[in-house]
């Protein structure tokens, strides 16, 4: 009888193993990302004007912590923001987002910075934010940055932002060239 139950128990555990290596939630690990696909794409055109003691108004970025002594590359200097994104390189046009975050540098032998960033979308076409963080070497001419997530529209999204500098104006004026492909997209 012992026997019989344990063949029993043994041929459902095998079963149930089988089922479970077919179901959708296992294989869908097993899913290669077809990176020339992504299931959505955006360009965009961030904006950052440096606040610098004159242009209170026009300002979207702001220095909160800026250390003095700590070598040439502004480590630890740590600034928040609240930037325009628009479809064009025109700081003027209309934001279809904006970047709301911070950055810091963190490099004490090169120009390097940390960054969390929200993209925020408030229009018909989108609503949500995609969630934007990491290691930003931005002397680079492109740098890969994690899509970790998103709300609304952008629900627990995942992908890759391609920054590219395409303007400096000084220590007054950068703006950021951002290729966001998805590629795990919910609707």
């Amino acid at each position: 009888m012992a026997k019989q139950i344990y063949k029993q128990v043994l041929s459902s555990l095998i079963f149930l193993s089988v089922l479970l290596y077919q179901s959708n939630t296992v294989s869908s690990f097993r899913k290669s990302l077809d990176l020339a696909k992504p299931c959505k794409r955006f360009v965009f055109h961030l904006h950052n004007v440096a606040y610098d003691g004159d242009n209170t108004v026009n300002a979207t970025s702001a220095a909160i912590v800026n250390p003095i002594g700590l070598g040439d590359f502004n480590f630890g200097k740590f600034i928040i923001m609240d930037n325009p994104v628009t479809m064009d390189e025109n700081y003027l046009s209309k934001p279809v987002a904006r970047v709301q975050g911070f950055f810091f540098y963190h490099g004490k032998s090169k120009y390097d910075t940390w960054l969390s960033w929200s993209v925020v979308f408030n229009s018909t076409e989108q609503k949500g934010t995609l969630n934007i963080m990491g290691e930003n070497p931005f002397m680079e001419p492109t740098r890969d940055l994690p899509v970790v997530g998103g709300t609304g529209d952008f629900i627990m999204t995942r992908g890759i932002a391609t920054f590219t500098t395409d303007h400096i104006d000084g220590n007054k004026y950068f703006r950021i060239k951002m290729d966001i492909k998805l590629y795990e997209c919910y609707y």
